[in-house]
């Protein structure tokens, strides 16, 4: 059997980077799951809401969000720095760069 010349995972640096773009993309629509819950909550012995819980809560959540943003970026900054390996156009799809028009 012959030995495989490329790994058969991606490199660990790059999928790490995909992973929290990844989490980056999905922050957003977490925060706003996040934001509309109070809308389910019911008020036990009140008809009015309690906006002194509801505050707190969408305060939390609003530091959290901001938290977990900065957190992202801060991981993220280094690995955007690193430039990537420029993929030769032999790697690439039959017919492209290969002067064809199509």
């Amino acid at each position: 059997m012959m030995p495989h010349t490329q790994p058969l995972f991606l490199a660990r640096r790059s999928y790490r980077r995909r992973r929290m773009m990844d989490a980056v993309r999905l922050l957003p629509g977490f925060g706003a799951v996040l934001i509309m819950l109070p809308l389910l909550w019911r008020t036990a012995e009140t008809p009015e809401p309690d906006t002194a819980e509801g505050l707190v809560y969408l305060f939390a959540v609003w530091v959290l969000l901001i938290a977990a943003a900065f957190a992202l970026s801060r991981g993220l900054a280094p690995a955007l720095l690193v430039p990537e390996e420029p993929v030769s156009p032999e790697a690439g799809e039959p017919g492209e760069n290969s002067g064809e028009a199509g």
